[in-house]
């Protein structure tokens, strides 16, 4: 689908590219160049790692309108990274099955239509009780601990990790390993050797748990998924341990960097935590509204121009990169008014944390439910919850694909 972009009255000449904007005044607050580059030239030239140009967007209107326009290409392949010089090769990338984010249809029509049955808000009310179960657990082990406690390590990263280990069928107890593979993958600085070999890692672990759910198939998403797949053309173990894997490393990865940080943006704005614990029919609200306001996918999402696009007044040209800035269009003054301002009462608006278009987070109902339930249940258990160290101690993921903390440690 061809999405008619807004135009803009483009300056005579575009600005030299420059590189992404990376450098946060506030850990809550996107970089301050981007809100300045969406003032004064939010379709602008951007220099990646490898040597190469392209565009950077920063507008909502002009965000949305990209990530929904079928004339821009979602393959990674063909991409730059904006932040990672060395590329990903075909030639070395035969564990690209089934990886849906970065394909186009009907590739990604077919594996999306697979999947998104198993993640209807009709499922995801299903899976309520066992969450609120599995939340409650948590809270029970960090009240028996005592204070202080890294909330990361003990409530925000093992609740969605868990979840997902039951909804897929992986093995709880293997943790430890994909874990480990999915922080080294999300590193900026990791190498080239290093990430390979992390990937391999986690790619062989895939293979290995989709070959023994084919000896002993289970209700679990992938055993369904290997029972009643696609009848036409039953899914290979490339494409089910491809699926897997992404579904694994995005199903606790971003959740668990959401309450992590979800909750330590509340901390610090304690009016609005207040609100929160006040009025629990409020959280529906406030989910949206931190999802907004701190847009863990830090960088943005790429997508590669399948033909000459104008877009804002700019031409982009057949097979260049262009970075849509989520951060910056959920930012966006035109779109959200007092965009700064965390404020949990904030009327629903059409915010792009989980993209936007045919790529939008296939995941995204199982996130608000597992936020939905965590954030009311621990504010509940621990109404003094509150910072273990200062605010500027607090260890940012800075260096992640994924914004977060890497540690919040709280006291009550």
């Amino acid at each position: 689908m061809s999405v008619t972009l807004p135009p803009r009255t483009p300056s005579s000449q575009p600005p030299a590219p420059a590189p992404l904007p990376t450098h946060r005044g506030c850990p809550f607050d996107p970089p301050g160049e981007l809100g300045a580059l969406r003032e004064e030239e939010p379709v602008s030239r951007l220099a990646f790692p490898d040597g190469k140009t392209g565009w950077l967007l920063t507008r909502h209107e002009d965000v949305r309108a990209v990530l929904a326009d079928d004339r821009f290409s979602s393959d990674r392949l063909r991409a730059s990274s904006p932040v990672r010089r060395f590329p990903l090769l075909r030639s070395e990338s035969p564990d690209l099955a089934g990886s849906l984010i970065g394909m186009d249809p009907p590739q990604h029509t077919r594996y999306r239509h697979l999947l998104t049955r198993h993640f209807t808000v009709r499922r995801m009310r299903e899976l309520a009780p066992r969450i609120e179960q599995i939340v409650a657990d948590h809270l029970d082990a960090m009240e028996r601990g005592g204070p202080p406690t890294d909330l990361v390590a003990d409530f925000a990263r093992p609740i969605p990790s868990l979840v997902i280990c039951e909804l897929l069928g992986v093995p709880y107890e293997d943790r430890a390993t994909f874990q480990r593979c999915t922080a080294t993958l999300l590193r900026l600085d990791a190498d080239e050797q290093t990430v390979r070999a992390a990937r391999d890692e986690l790619w062989a672990y895939m293979l290995g748990l989709v070959a023994a759910k084919r000896d002993h198939p289970d209700d679990t998403l992938l055993g369904t998924l290997i029972r009643d797949g696609d009848p036409d053309a039953p899914l290979g173990d490339a494409e089910l341990a491809g699926l897997g894997r992404l579904l694994l490393v995005a199903g606790h990865e971003t959740t668990a960097n959401m309450l992590a940080l979800g909750t330590y943006a509340l901390l610090c704005h304690p009016e609005q935590l207040r609100a929160l614990r006040e009025d629990p029919e409020l959280v529906d609200r406030a989910v949206e509204e931190l999802l907004r306001y701190l847009t863990i996918v830090q960088f943005g999402t790429v997508r590669v121009a399948r033909e000459d696009v104008e877009v804002g007044g700019r031409l982009i040209r057949a097979g260049e990169t262009v970075v849509a800035s989520l951060a910056s269009a959920n930012r966006d003054p035109e779109h959200f008014p007092d965009p700064d301002e965390l404020d949990l009462a904030r009327p629903p608006a059409q915010h792009v944390a989980f993209g936007h278009g045919i790529h939008q987070c296939l995941g995204q109902q199982l996130a608000r439910v597992e936020m939905k339930i965590a954030y009311p249940a621990l504010l509940r258990r621990f109404p003094a919850l509150d910072l273990a160290v200062p605010p500027g101690r607090v260890p940012m993921r800075d260096d992640m694909f994924i914004y977060g903390v890497h540690r919040l440690p709280v006291t009550w």
